[in-house]
């Protein structure tokens, strides 16, 4: 099993060096925190909380928008080779398990939004900086990066899942933007931490920095449909198989 694993983690891995799918994980939270720090600096005289206000503005865009397209991109392209001419028969006759197919594909898609909440972070700062902001983020920055790349996995799983079920790469994408665009409306009915699409940006405290989670049924949630997504995927699998 660890071999197997081993082995489709290398394999994904391999597939997306020299990947276009780069350009769009380093230009989409640029292009986000560009819309972000602009926002900021012509509203400072409403946006008076410095680091929060800067970190509200940032994520508006991000996590409704620009987040949920990176990672639907990131998951169809992991699927775009098995969907292309008779590669989803040689996917599904590979000589290691269904599980560990998945999970090698699930890996590189943690992986990717563990790193792009990083760069997303980076960037807050640096515009902060470029912005004249005093001192350093707050604190409760940290706990801001692990609750949203919690509720990123979350999305990951959805998306992997989407992608997998459906040959067109354009389609899960539209719907994940769709689903996040709903995300608005859930959260303003307080079912944000019930809906898989609003999970990231409560975790993320989008535009709101200082929102109190109730953290049990936040990690809950989140274990939950990623437990959800992810058996939904490999049943999926193992009929196809047959």
């Amino acid at each position: 099993m660890h071999n197997s694993l081993y082995k489709t983690i290398r394999s994904e891995s391999m597939k997306l060096k020299r990947s276009p799918v780069w350009l769009a994980f380093f230009l989409l939270p640029v292009i986000s925190a560009l819309f972000g720090t602009f926002n900021y600096i012509n509203n400072q005289g409403v946006l008076t909380n410095e680091w929060y206000s800067l970190w509200s503005q940032h994520t508006l865009f991000l996590c409704y928008l620009f987040m949920p397209a990176l990672i639907g991109i990131y998951c169809s392209y992991l699927w775009r080779l098995e969907h292309t001419g008779n590669n989803w028969n040689h996917f599904l006759t590979a000589p290691v398990s269904l599980f560990s197919l998945y999970t090698g594909k699930l890996f590189q898609a943690v992986l990717m939004s563990i790193a792009g909440n990083v760069w997303v972070f980076l960037l807050y700062y640096l515009c902060g900086r470029l912005t004249g902001l005093p001192g350093l983020p707050p604190g409760n920055a940290a706990e801001w990066l692990l609750c949203g790349t919690l509720g990123s996995i979350v999305i990951c799983c959805m998306q992997l899942m989407l992608s997998m079920a459906i040959r067109s790469f354009a389609i899960p994408i539209g719907i994940g933007l769709a689903g996040s665009t709903a995300g608005l409306m859930m959260t303003s009915l307080g079912w944000g931490l019930y809906y898989p699409y609003s999970i990231y940006c409560m975790g993320m405290r989008a535009n709101n920095p200082k929102l109190e989670l109730n953290m049990p049924v936040f990690i809950a949630g989140c274990l939950a449909y990623i437990v959800l997504f992810s058996v939904l995927s490999v049943i999926f699998l193992y009929r196809h198989e047959q």
